[in-house]
């Protein structure tokens, strides 16, 4: 494993863990809502580290990265996509394929959106939303995720972690073991409620820019999915030219960690 830690958007200083032969092709990995690069670990610890370079970031305010504290610091598209381009250039990136988790997604969307999508050669989204604060946003998020919103703010510890703990739960559809549970909880818990209240009020549709979008494009969804709903995933396909969709039965919002093998090979696939 490496670290590095490069200066993306506004000099936040953004943390970066890398894995496999740093001269196969890049896989930029991009967490999602309150989550860490530690989500990626079924990847790390799987045979895509032979054949490829594996790269997770911690979005700004999550894991090891920097924390503005001014919300505005998490509210501005550019930010976010001046923190990805930070980390194609700083780590050198050739071409690399980028995979947005959740709102991971949007963070790519952010990306795209500002940058074109001259400088990657693939994108995978997988559960992943591209727009918030419009009504198909609203639309597309679950039921019992919207219900968490007040808790995912609260500065009171026990309805904090409380809610926390429901979210991670959330995230996949069979029970998790205690191991990962504990461990998905401590990097949630990790980050602050106003980082996350920040988020959760951005106002921001790319639907125009990444319909122009023709880079290759992966969508990876689980039907059962209670945080962004499949439909999500139905309008992607038809927003971008050069997209492909796997639904996956009996799978909710983490495919890649609920059904890891699956995952890397429809990754493999894409990646021809």
């Amino acid at each position: 494993m490496r670290t590095r830690t490069v200066t993306g958007g506004d000099g936040v200083e953004i943390h970066v863990e890398e894995r496999g032969p740093a001269d196969a092709h890049p896989l930029l990995l991009i967490h999602g809502f309150s989550q860490s690069r530690l989500a990626w670990t079924p990847q790390y610890d799987s045979a895509l580290t032979d054949d490829y370079r594996l790269v997770a970031m911690d979005l700004r305010g999550h894991g090891a990265s920097g924390t503005p504290s001014d919300p505005d610091a998490y509210r501005d598209s550019t930010l976010w996509a001046d923190d990805v381009r930070a980390v194609i250039e700083g780590l050198n990136l050739d071409a690399p394929t980028l995979v947005g988790w959740s709102y991971g997604g949007l963070v790519v969307s952010d990306y795209l959106a500002t940058h074109g999508g001259d400088a990657v050669s693939g994108i995978v989204l997988v559960g992943a939303i591209t727009e918030k604060g419009t009504d198909d946003a609203d639309r597309f998020a679950g039921d019992e995720f919207v219900a968490l919103d007040s808790g995912f703010r609260s500065t009171d510890v026990e309805e904090s972690v409380d809610t926390l703990a429901q979210f991670v739960r959330l995230c996949v559809e069979e029970s998790l073991d205690d191991a990962d549970f504990y461990r998905a909880l401590g990097y949630n818990v990790a980050v602050p409620p106003f980082v996350r209240a920040a988020m959760q009020d951005r106002a921001v549709e790319h639907e125009t820019a990444l319909a122009g979008v023709e880079t290759p494009i992966l969508l990876v969804h689980g039907e059962d999915d209670p945080v962004v709903r499949s439909d999500a995933a139905a309008k992607h396909a038809d927003l971008f030219p050069n997209a492909e969709l796997e639904l996956y039965a009996d799978v909710g919002h983490s495919p890649f960690f609920e059904a890891p093998d699956r995952f890397e090979a429809d990754l493999r696939a894409f990646l021809g």
